[in-house]
């Protein structure tokens, strides 16, 4: 058993996968981009 998880372990270090700086940008662009929509839209609204 500790033969097969091992192996899948070996095998998924192995594989072709998206860098983690390439997930940390794109999520950075989509909060960025939701800040943005959100500061737009306060713009718009009078202050209490």
């Amino acid at each position: 058993m500790f033969e097969l998880i091992l192996a899948a372990e070996t095998a998924a270090a192995e594989s072709a996968s998206i860098p983690p700086i390439v997930v940390g940008g794109i999520a950075l662009g989509i909060l960025l981009a939701l800040l943005l929509v959100v500061v737009q839209f306060g713009r718009g609204r009078e202050h209490s």
